[in-house]
């Protein structure tokens, strides 16, 4: 495209077109044209607006519209011939549709600027991806479920510190992401709902002298109310920020969990097995089965994250209203919201395809002294002591199973008798770590029972 094409668009201001270092750091379509629905969806709410309020000929608008849906079609099928010339998604499309219709495309752009077109545009686009995001979650959050209604009753060991620490069970551990989850669900739709204000009609920065009617276009383009001040309008990337603030913040819950199935299907846990689709191979070693899936999703977080700060960075120092700065704001949240869907797609298929490993996890569940919480509880019960003076009883107990290389339930009526007489035979009913889980019957705990309650919950909120 000529350089005499971009000054047309720019008007007579600048006799001389840019030259090609800065054609290349101002241009922006190589990125933004993934904006193109949302860009013509925009400009025809604009036009049938404009039409409806006199400012241009209904015919026009009939033109114009046709000419936008003409100019999809086009981009669609891969036939459109971008231009770095043109700057943008939106000189872009406005040029092709003049070369189409002529000269009613240049009333399109009557009582807007490319400023609040852009704001319209990218929020349009981020609303989609939380559109996205909400339903990718709420697949991971039924695979989730649908692994803790498998899994109720196993016994597995819960760690603090990575150390084993009292016996839960399977359905309570995926329960716990699904709690983090649902929170993430929640952000999303927060955000999104704060978001829904529609930019179009600020114009540049002070909105116009045309009797344009915001409420329609904020209508056409299910925008639940047109923003309120013109200057916030243009300049506002909040809603790109908080897409990035709940992204980052599900990646992260991601990550965690990514991190426990690559530990848990080590050689050395064997706590689950995940499936050949979501595990890779060794280029030497023929017994390896590696859990690249869960190792990439604990990655993206990194590029999540960073996009994050990323756009804290170009927006903080900004004066009101536009600046060419803001022109970075989209290559970030492009690539986030791309890692995000994909993280959350791999995610749902590695826990709805993992199998857990019902005797490895109960093994592991009733070492390393795990039911001593329990001890200490049944000696408060049952020889009324005092929680701390029962804490001090169970160490000793334990310390003297740990000399004799055995764990509490093997230790005989005698050996703890002799660490306290108050002691019986009933201990060892609480020493099982079915028992140990089946007793934690409180809101929100481990028990089976509990799990079911809250599996039940979950899915009347899924409903």
């Amino acid at each position: 495209m000529s350089d005499k094409k971009s000054n047309a668009m720019w008007g007579g201001r600048f006799a001389d077109g840019p030259d090609a270092i800065m054609e290349a750091i101002n241009a922006s379509i190589d990125y933004d044209k993934r904006l193109a629905s949302q860009d013509i969806a925009g400009s025809r709410a604009h036009a049938a607006m404009l039409a409806q309020q006199g400012i241009i000929d209904a015919n026009d608008a009939e033109v114009i519209r046709e000419g936008l849906l003409t100019v999809l079609s086009e981009i669609e099928a891969g036939n459109f011939e971008f231009s770095a010339a043109l700057e943008d998604i939106h000189m872009n499309v406005e040029a092709r549709l003049k070369e189409i219709i002529g000269d009613a495309a240049g009333r399109l752009h009557t009582a807007r600027s490319r400023n609040d077109q852009v704001a319209t545009d990218f929020k349009l686009w981020t609303r989609d991806q939380m559109d996205a995001a909400i339903s990718g979650i709420d697949a991971l959050i039924r695979a989730l479920i649908a692994q803790a209604e498998a899994g109720a009753d196993w016994v597995m060991p819960g760690f603090t510190h990575l150390q084993t620490a009292q016996p839960v069970t399977w359905g309570h551990h995926m329960m716990a992401y699904v709690e983090m989850l649902g929170r993430d669900m929640s952000r999303f739709k927060d955000a999104r709902a704060r978001m829904n204000e529609n930019p179009l009609g600020s114009a540049a920065l002070a909105g116009t002298g045309f009797p344009i009617d915001r409420h329609m276009t904020a209508a056409t383009l299910g925008f639940d109310r047109p923003t309120a001040n013109s200057l916030d309008a243009v300049a506002d990337r909040d809603f790109a920020l908080e897409f990035l603030s709940c992204a980052s913040i599900t990646a992260m819950h991601m990550s965690r969990f990514a991190e426990e199935l690559v530990i848990w299907s080590s050689a050395q846990f064997k706590f689950v097995t995940l499936s050949d689709r979501f595990s890779t191979g060794s280029s030497i070693m023929p017994q390896k089965k590696n859990p690249d899936a869960a190792e990439l999703i604990r990655a993206k977080v990194g590029r999540i994250f960073g996009a994050n700060v990323a756009l804290m960075m170009v927006m903080k120092g900004l004066p009101l209203a536009y600046s060419k700065d803001m022109q970075e704001d989209k290559e970030q949240v492009f690539d986030a919201a791309d890692n995000l869907m994909l993280a959350l797609a791999a995610m749902t298929g590695m826990v709805s395809d993992m199998t857990g490993n019902i005797d490895n996890l109960r093994a592991a569940a009733a070492s390393g002294f795990s039911t001593a919480t329990d001890l200490a509880d049944w000696l408060v019960r049952e020889a009324g002591m005092p929680f701390r003076d029962a804490h001090h009883v169970t160490g000793a107990l334990v310390a003297m199973a740990e000399k004799k290389g055995c764990d509490l339930p093997d230790l005989s009526l005698a050996d703890m008798k002799s660490v306290h007489d108050a002691i019986t035979e009933d201990v060892f009913n609480v020493l099982t770590v079915e028992n140990s889980v089946a007793s934690r019957t409180s809101y929100g705990g481990t028990a089976p029972s509990q799990v079911r309650a809250q599996i039940a919950r979950w899915k009347e909120v899924l409903k």
